[in-house]
């Protein structure tokens, strides 16, 4: 299985037409045929004016038929494109490889955060998995991962994931009481040090998204 998460930065004051097109338009003619949505959220803090979108393919081969025959849908170039084209900044792609595979929350109403890491060169992102991995079910006692992945195209050396909090103060004394935990502490110490950088993302679930 291979993820796609897609960047869109759209002009000041436009995002929510962007969304509209999406949950409506873009929902109606490609559905799942085209690639499962897996996810789809607008930025609240960190970079602002953006959407991001998830689909899952079986593998790249799938992708790249997938996205061809999307390419000749005449909907798809005759709608949904023009109708997001006067709103878009930017477009970044990221393809990405399942450390653990996307999981609901147990309940809806979320709030998401989308944390990317670039780790140092030769070896380095493939240590730190290890280690998180192994710690994850003492992170786990404080809140659930929604998936983990490392980054197959766009950004080397990267690792993603994605958190779920019922709201920012949840997500606060979730990560509060963490970092009180020795396993956690043990593993900062090790994993930081294998990182050139963090970033974090707070992100809210559009209406027709399957994560909410």
């Amino acid at each position: 299985m291979i993820y796609e998460l897609r960047t869109y930065t759209a002009r000041p004051g436009t995002v929510g037409e962007v969304v509209k097109a999406a949950s409506t338009l873009s929902r109606d003619i490609r559905g799942d045929n085209f690639g499962k949505l897996e996810g789809y959220w607008i930025t609240e803090i960190g970079p602002l004016n953006q959407v991001m979108h998830m689909w899952s393919y079986a593998d790249l081969n799938e992708r790249t038929r997938l996205r061809a025959e999307l390419a000749k849908n005449s909907r798809w170039t005759g709608e949904y494109i023009p109708a997001i084209r006067p709103f878009l900044v930017r477009q970044e792609v990221r393809l990405l490889n399942a450390i653990i595979p996307p999981v609901a929350p147990a309940t809806s109403g979320n709030v998401y955060e989308f944390r990317n890491y670039r780790a140092k060169p030769l070896g380095a992102s493939k240590q730190w998995q290890e280690l998180f991995t192994g710690v994850m079910p003492t992170r786990e006692k404080y809140s659930k991962i929604v998936g983990l992945w490392y980054t197959d195209a766009g950004q080397p050396n990267e690792v993603c994931h994605i958190w779920a909090y019922p709201d920012l103060n949840a997500r606060a004394a979730a990560r509060g009481a963490a970092m009180k935990d020795p396993a956690w502490q043990e593993f900062l110490g090790k994993g930081t040090q294998l990182l050139e950088e963090m970033h974090s993302t707070i992100m809210l679930p559009a209406p027709h998204s399957p994560l909410q």
